[in-house]
């Protein structure tokens, strides 16, 4: 009898045991993938005018690229991914939404992503082509300039 409650004891110790190993590396494997995740994969800086004019550049290579090109779809899928990361990185800095740069930036990148979205297959029509390159004039210029 007292050997079966030494036993009884073991197991539930070994299971309190096993029970904090377990989450122990549960935690690990947590914060392994959490750092993993946070690594800095993105083509921007964090430098709000050098990405701008990047960004800018990149999807005026996206958009001129010819549509019987074969490159068009990935220039496509990487002009998507830029619009995303760009998006995702400034939209929350309060100091730039009042900036001419980035109001005029977010309209291009609104219009390019909404053509994107809805038209996958279809090449960018001129009227929009017009209006991106308008908009990227006016974005460079006033990050020239400082706003």
């Amino acid at each position: 009898m007292i050997i079966a409650q030494i036993i009884s004891m073991g197991a539930s110790f070994l299971r309190v045991y096993l029970a904090k190993v377990f989450v122990l590396v549960l935690v690990l494997v947590v914060s392994l993938s959490t750092l993993g995740c946070t690594a800095n994969n993105s083509p921007l800086s964090g430098n709000y005018g050098q990405d701008t004019l990047a960004v800018v550049q990149a999807l005026r290579s996206a958009i001129n690229t010819p549509d019987d090109s074969p490159d068009k779809s990935a220039a496509q899928t990487s002009a998507r991914l830029l619009i995303n990361e760009f998006a995702s990185l400034y939209r929350r800095d309060d100091s730039l939404t009042k900036l001419v740069s980035y109001t005029t930036m977010r309209t291009a990148l609104n219009g390019l992503a909404g053509h994107y979205s809805s038209y996958p297959n279809r090449p960018v029509p001129q009227k929009l082509k017009d209006r991106l390159e308008q908009e990227f004039k006016i974005v460079e210029a006033a990050i020239n300039r400082g706003a």
